[in-house]
């Protein structure tokens, strides 16, 4: 088998740092390229990292070239207070990768949404998240897949009392979230990013991916 490239965006994050260890030990690749404003800090020979702007994504089309494009994009009102700049963190990057993977003929783009995402929702964080979906959706490539998790668990550097109050919550809340319920249980990050390498390697109808589903693909990658 002819082994793939992968471009990670978002690989500094809580998901997209344990994506890109998935990928770097995975044989199936032979490349992980990785767009962001900072450096992960890893040096691999499998590794390329670009440092750019990200809200100019555009501007690096000719190195956005791959088999693969992972998104794990994403900011908090904490973090980005400013809706405007929040809007072209979580809705323009990843709708901008999925228009450079078509241009550059790049076939499956897999990004991370959140549960409760609707363009018609009255709240700013779940509309905007629909919203991206959407225009990720209309975009049409060939293979698209949006996964959406509940609660994401572990643990950041950055300071997040009430997302750190809302874990441990979860913690006792998972046992008894059963059923049709089990889909607002709270989700490991590595569990989201082997998801995503499944999904990358396997044939899946379903474009949207919800949280229980995310842990049982997540499973079947171990």
């Amino acid at each position: 088998m002819e082994q793939k490239t992968a471009i990670i965006l978002g690989a500094t994050g809580l998901c997209g740092g344990k994506l890109l260890q998935i990928l770097l030990n995975d044989t199936r690749y032979m490349k992980v390229k990785l767009f962001s404003r900072k450096s992960v800090g890893i040096k691999d020979e499998k590794l390329e990292e670009h440092l750019i702007d990200l809200l100019k994504l555009s501007d690096h089309d000719h190195d956005f070239l791959a088999d693969e494009v992972f998104c794990c994009i994403g900011t908090t009102k904490a973090k980005t207070p400013d809706k405007d700049l929040y809007k072209k963190i979580d809705f323009e990057i990843p709708v901008s990768a999925t228009a450079l993977c078509k241009k550059n003929k790049i076939g499956s783009f897999i990004v991370i949404s959140a549960l409760g995402a609707n363009a018609k929702s009255s709240i700013f964080y779940n509309k905007l998240k629909g919203q991206m979906e959407n225009a990720v959706i209309s975009i049409g490539i060939p293979k698209i897949h949006i996964l959406q998790p509940s609660l994401i668990g572990g643990y950041r550097q950055e300071n997040r009392p009430g997302e750190w109050f809302a874990k441990k919550v979860f913690l006792i809340l998972n046992a008894i979230l059963v059923g049709p319920l089990r889909k607002y249980r709270s989700v490991q990050p590595e569990t989201i990013a082997r998801c995503m390498v499944w999904l990358a390697n396997n044939s899946y109808e379903r474009v949207k991916i919800p949280s229980d589903k995310i842990v049982q693909l997540g499973e079947m990658e171990n």
